[in-house]
């Protein structure tokens, strides 16, 4: 499918991707979305919560909205995009990943970029327990990683599933990790290093025989937790193992699904092989948009409706036309 053109234009202070990035993640607020929460068992045991909000008047509609790195279902990028949907008409429920939604998850294991079989898990309560007939997926960075590799892993996906949206996304999970670890993104990756580790702590109390304290002490950097414990938790033989195997770029060629792609050019967690070019020109399927601006999910627009989020709505709109 040919690269769509961009007509995203925020205002000067917004076109600068560190300030649109800082101002999105920690000073946005949505007000006027109600949410409900769903937990629902998995097939390992564990558990997700699920964050509800609704349509005025019952819908068959709903969209599937998955957070990124270390975030939850109450982000203002996740809850924007479900006050948007439900006021047009369609529900929305944004998933908690294992352990992000205020209580620790059940197993040592977690989540990550490439952990399909939780999202499977939600698609297929969806369709066992809910009323839907159309199905929408929209991602956000890691989560958006986890949504092209769904669709592009399997030989089909549920018929219900008409449209996805990618959003931010860093595709070569390894080059993009290279990237947090340059001088350029220390901010971000030691936040993330944080937050990551605290919560891995908290884990180790529980699992003493599986990890040590040492261990733990020995995580300097991203690349070392996703070494020290992602690759372990999760079967993966070591990091680097995990960035490949888990990567979503190499599946964008089976994907069958109308999925737009949005990753800004600007975006400074992204490396070269995270803007599929060539995939998108290959399959019909696939919509990749690079737009000058909007940093990583710092699409600021008119009326807090970021333009990720209004683009979300169109190309929705479109396919459904067809």
């Amino acid at each position: 499918m040919p690269i769509l053109e961009s007509t995203y234009k925020p205002s000067f202070p917004f076109k600068n991707g560190f300030l649109s990035t800082v101002y999105s993640g920690l000073l946005r607020q949505v007000r006027g979305i109600m949410q409900d929460r769903e937990r629902i068992k998995l097939s390992d045991g564990d558990f997700l919560d699920l964050d509800w909000s609704y349509a005025s008047t019952k819908s068959d509609q709903v969209i599937v909205l998955l957070h990124g790195l270390e975030g939850h279902g109450q982000r203002p990028y996740v809850t924007g995009v479900a006050k948007l949907f439900n006021d047009h008409g369609v529900d929305a429920v944004c998933v908690n990943f294992r352990g992000c939604s205020g209580e620790d998850n059940l197993k040592y294991r977690s989540y990550h970029s490439g952990a399909t079989e939780d999202l499977e898990d939600v698609i297929q309560h969806l369709n066992d327990a809910k009323h839907y007939k159309v199905i929408y997926l929209k991602g956000v960075s890691l989560g958006a990683n986890m949504i092209l590799k769904y669709l592009g892993e399997r030989k089909e996906v549920p018929e219900q599933i008409k449209a996805a949206i990618a959003v931010s996304v860093p595709c070569y999970l390894y080059g993009s990790a290279k990237e947090l670890h340059r001088l350029k993104n220390k901010l971000y990756h030691d936040r993330f290093k944080k937050y990551l580790v605290h919560r891995l702590k908290n884990k180790q109390q529980r699992f003493k025989n599986i990890l040590s304290e040492q261990e733990i002490a020995s995580i300097k950097t991203l690349i070392d937790f996703d070494e020290v414990y992602t690759a372990k938790a999760h079967g993966f033989k070591n990091a680097i193992d995990y960035y490949e195997k888990a990567s979503c770029l190499q599946f964008l060629p089976n994907i069958t699904v109308p999925t737009l792609i949005i990753n800004a050019l600007n975006d400074s967690f992204l490396s070269a092989e995270c803007f599929p070019v060539k995939e998108a020109k290959e399959n019909p399927n696939l919509y990749l948009e690079m737009p000058k601006y909007g940093g990583h999910v710092g699409f600021i627009d008119k009326k807090n409706i970021y333009y990720n989020e209004r683009r979300a709505f169109e190309f929705i709109k479109t396919i459904l036309k067809k």
